[in-house]
């Protein structure tokens, strides 16, 4: 995720400002303001602006995931090679390395 920097992080990682854009980092509610969630630490966490706008679904009638199913989401996608819809996730704290801008889907 990036905080200050896209264009940075799209040089990084070989993405388009677009692609960038989706990794932008949010305060994510764990319990949406919608449902009573509260602006405290242990309501929110940091995600990147992909995983916060999917997981709530705006002007949907079905309520966002628990965090507990959204987080077993993630990790079916991750174990499949495939996240944020275009570009593979790549655990680069874990010892992995960046795709090669040539691997990457453009949008």
């Amino acid at each position: 995720m990036w905080l200050a920097d896209p264009t940075a992080f799209a040089a990084r990682w070989g993405l388009s400002r677009r692609q960038a854009a989706r990794h932008q980092a949010t305060a994510e509610h764990l319990r949406p303001k919608s449902d009573g969630g509260r602006d405290v630490a242990a309501n929110i966490a940091a995600a990147c602006s992909y995983c916060n706008h999917h997981r709530h679904p705006r002007g949907r009638a079905t309520p966002a995931l628990s965090p507990a199913k959204y987080r077993a989401h993630v990790q079916r996608r991750r174990a499949r090679k495939g996240w944020h819809g275009f570009w593979p996730l790549v655990d680069v704290a874990g010892g992995g390395t960046p795709p090669r801008p040539s691997s990457v889907v453009q949008l």
